[in-house]
């Protein structure tokens, strides 16, 4: 699975962005894709996830902001960021997590994108 991410920029507190992924295979096919970032210095971490059957999940620090959605005809995944605070400044990865025969036998795989930098100047 490939995955190229867009939509990153520089942006003042309260703006909004939207983050696009878009993904080499259908994404019917992957268990799950999601959102993670990673700020300078510290451990990437989870942001967002939408299943193959449309569950989500959000970090506590960006639910009622953040929205994930897809668009299956065009293999793509969004992250819509609204009231965007200075502390969601991080670089963000696509991620996708399928289950499929690799190196470890049957398991699931992560995939990632190569990341866009999202700046909140306050």
């Amino acid at each position: 699975v490939q995955l190229q991410a867009s939509g990153g920029g520089l942006v003042q507190a309260g703006g909004s962005l939207r983050l696009s992924c878009a993904a080499s295979i259908s994404i019917f096919s992957i268990n799950t894709m999601g959102w993670y970032r990673q700020a300078q210095g510290k451990q990437r971490e989870l942001v967002a996830t939408m299943t193959s059957g449309g569950s989500t999940d959000y970090a506590d620090s960006v639910k009622g902001r953040f929205t994930i959605s897809r668009d299956s005809a065009k293999n793509m995944v969004y992250l819509q960021m609204n009231s965007l605070k200075p502390e969601d400044t991080s670089v963000y990865y696509c991620n996708a997590r399928q289950f499929g025969n690799g190196h470890r036998g049957w398991n699931l795989y992560d995939y990632w994108g190569q990341g866009t930098l999202v700046t909140v100047s306050s």
